[in-house]
């Protein structure tokens, strides 16, 4: 039986690229888009030309009653849900001396509260059918490192890395997995040549390039695959060693803490 997975912002960018790879890979596929219908219809083209299925819906998840709603149409349309992958969201920055209540609504609804209905639904479903089904979220390496004028987006992603951990125990009994994976810089358009990828601030990234959507696509249909069944509760970063770096080592012979760096038998 073909397997089938709904994708939440799944129309360009890092969702568009997942759903290219599980396509590939076989998946019957719905997906959901915002503004651009062209972006969606070609999406559609494309998966049905491998000789896949796939639907796609408009959703504002920022509004009430949506995430369910579509959830369930997903799930009438493709007649089960095996892979639920909730990427739909927008980066904003905010100045914290400015915030407003609707702006924290908005990213609360969107990036936050879909994802956990929509696991609602999803699950649901895979426990009525005894499926060992999949739910990933895309997060970020926000959600682990903190920026200025980003305490809105970056807690909202640091709370989905914490809610798949009670997700996951909830769920285990069940066979039903749920991880996060939290992407970095990460190229969203053009045809990610090396020269795309490259240069900028993308020479601060260890590895020295930005990511492709595809790659995320990878690593979701890695993680929903029998290849990881002993894989849950677990935030994977994929961002070429962006955050790894930390406050530079002071020149001299001493550390940060002002402990010798050489000591004997250290």
């Amino acid at each position: 039986m073909r397997l089938t997975a709904f994708i939440t912002g799944g129309s360009q960018g890092i969702g568009r690229g997942i759903a290219r790879v599980l396509s590939d890979a076989g998946y019957d596929i719905a997906f959901t888009y915002n503004r651009n219908k062209v972006e969606a219809e070609t999406l559609q083209a494309e998966i049905v030309a491998k000789g896949c299925r796939s639907f796609y819906y408009q959703a504002s998840f920022h509004l009430p009653h949506v995430a369910e709603e579509v959830t369930a149409k997903a799930l009438a349309d493709l007649g089960s849900i095996d892979l639920l992958v909730c990427n739909a969201g927008v980066f904003r920055y905010n100045d914290i001396l400015n915030l407003e209540g609707e702006y924290m609504d908005f990213m609360y609804n969107l990036s936050y509260r879909s994802y956990m209905l929509c696991s609602k639904v999803a699950a649901g479903d895979m426990v009525a059918r005894g499926a060992k089904g999949n739910i990933i979220f895309i997060s970020s390496t926000r959600g682990f490192r903190a920026y200025p004028d980003d305490a809105v987006y970056g807690s909202m992603k640091a709370a989905l890395n914490r809610a798949v951990e009670s997700m996951a125990l909830d769920l285990a009994p069940r066979g039903i997995r749920v991880n996060s994976i939290a992407p970095g810089a990460t190229a969203t358009r053009g045809n990610f040549t090396l020269e795309e990828l490259t240069g900028g601030y993308a020479d601060g990234i260890p590895l020295k390039r930005k990511g492709t959507p595809d790659e995320i696509g990878a690593l979701v249909r890695y993680v929903a695959s029998d290849e990881a069944a002993y894989m849950t509760g677990n935030t994977i970063k994929l961002d070429g060693g962006l955050i790894l770096p930390g406050m530079p080592e002071p020149e001299g012979d001493a550390d940060l803490y002002g402990v010798p760096k050489n000591l004997e038998g250290a």
